[in-house]
């Protein structure tokens, strides 16, 4: 698996062809702030050191953040779906567990490693 870099380019791919309506987006700064966390380091060690840590901080801030007029649970797990496929992860997931995931980052009480594992579970 490589470390996937994404960008604002993919973020808005990604909102037009997998959120119902091609919603626009009403807060260009969380789609920055996604593509900034993903990406943080710490003296020039990766904050997020596994695709799974780096696609649960996206959906994480993607859901709390709101950068679209709609869909922005849909968007957000939609972006932690195709980084972890995008970053050589076999993803096979149902749509129950996307939602579940969805659920459960929206209430706020699960961080970046719990988001991370189960993450894990969607893959081979």
């Amino acid at each position: 698996m490589n470390e996937l870099s994404i960008d604002l380019a993919w973020l808005l791919m990604l909102a037009e062809q997998k959120t119902p309506g091609d919603p626009q987006v009403t807060d260009w700064g969380a789609l920055v702030a996604a593509v900034a966390r993903h990406r943080a380091e710490i003296f020039g060690v990766p904050v997020y050191d596994t695709p799974y840590a780096r696609a649960a901080s996206l959906l994480q801030l993607l859901i709390h953040l709101p950068a679209l007029e709609r869909s922005n649970a849909l968007f957000a797990s939609a972006v932690a779906y195709a980084y972890l496929v995008a970053s050589g992860v076999k993803v096979v997931t149902t749509p129950e567990q996307v939602r579940d995931l969805a659920r459960l980052v929206k209430q706020g009480t699960a961080d970046v490693d719990e988001i991370a594992r189960e993450l894990r579970r969607w893959s081979l």
